[in-house]
């Protein structure tokens, strides 16, 4: 048996796909029919609990894993308090500078002029800067990213490429976020299903799962953390919602992301038999 049909046997992407999309698009469904805003109660709930569908996937393969004795993923990155987690911070810089930079480059290509305003009132909204932080990082990156990038990403990475991953749970991201097009209240609902900001949206996640998954790889879940956080925290900040700031975004983070995949030295697994598998760069 070869290494991709080694590392693709008994993976249990099936079980965390069907968990994540149940429990989300049931929850979100809930908040849909109750007809409220996301952020008042009771429909705050469901929305919450919903968002955390990839955890409750990635709960559901590890349970599977253990129950199987089946070896962690030749492609996983151990979590451990050492050097990886210091490639967080460069990463959240990077993903913060990929909306600033795309924001001032659309305002000098004659899109919006950058302002702060908007965002000063939503972090007001939340009740401080503390708050407005904290719930960008729990909804969506703590939310996500243990799933997404920790649970999906090393399987697939073990049957296809890093681009081909990146297209492939981009894909699932963009169908994954399809019911906060019908919540009232929402930033996809704002823009419509059908229309260029909608579609925009949608194209995004993909440049966006190329730079988690590169995150990933470097410093593990943390590091894909603090690029999910550093483009959704920027980005409402900065109010980047026009169609044309959404445009000159997403072409930044599909360059950054492809020249950074392209700069990193490729995969090459080391499998022995049992549990015993290494991951190493060469």
């Amino acid at each position: 048996m070869d290494d991709n049909a080694r590392a693709g046997r008994g993976s249990g992407l099936a079980t965390f796909f069907v968990v994540t999309f149940i429990v989300t698009w049931g929850c979100w469904l809930v908040a849909i029919v109750l007809g409220e805003p996301p952020t008042t109660f009771p429909a705050v709930i469901p929305f919450l609990l919903g968002g955390f569908g990839p955890v409750f996937g990635a709960i559901a393969v590890r349970l599977r894993r253990n129950r199987l004795g089946e070896p962690v993923p030749v492609h996983a990155v151990r979590f451990r308090l050492n050097a990886r987690l210091l490639w967080a911070l460069p990463l959240l810089v990077l993903a913060v500078a990929t909306v600033a930079g795309g924001t001032v480059l659309a305002q000098a290509l004659g899109g919006p002029v950058l302002s702060l305003d908007a965002g000063r009132a939503l972090i007001a909204t939340a009740g401080g800067a503390a708050p407005f932080f904290v719930s960008m990082l729990i909804g969506g990156p703590l939310a996500e990213e243990p799933g997404w990038r920790g649970t999906a990403y090393p399987r697939l990475l073990a049957r296809l490429g890093r681009v081909r991953v990146g297209l492939v749970l981009g894909a699932a991201w963009a169908v994954w976020h399809l019911p906060l097009f019908f919540m009232t209240g929402t930033v996809q609902a704002g823009f419509g299903l059908v229309s260029w900001s909608g579609l925009l949206f949608t194209l995004s996640v993909f440049p966006m799962a190329l730079l988690t998954g590169y995150a990933y790889e470097l410093g593990g879940v943390p590091a894909a953390i603090a690029v999910h956080f550093g483009v959704n925290a920027t980005t409402a900040v900065l109010n980047a919602f026009s169609p044309m700031t959404q445009v000159v975004v997403l072409v930044v983070q599909l360059l950054v992301a492809v020249t950074a995949i392209a700069l990193r030295r490729p995969v090459s697994v080391t499998v022995v038999d049992g549990p015993g598998v290494r991951l190493r760069h060469g």
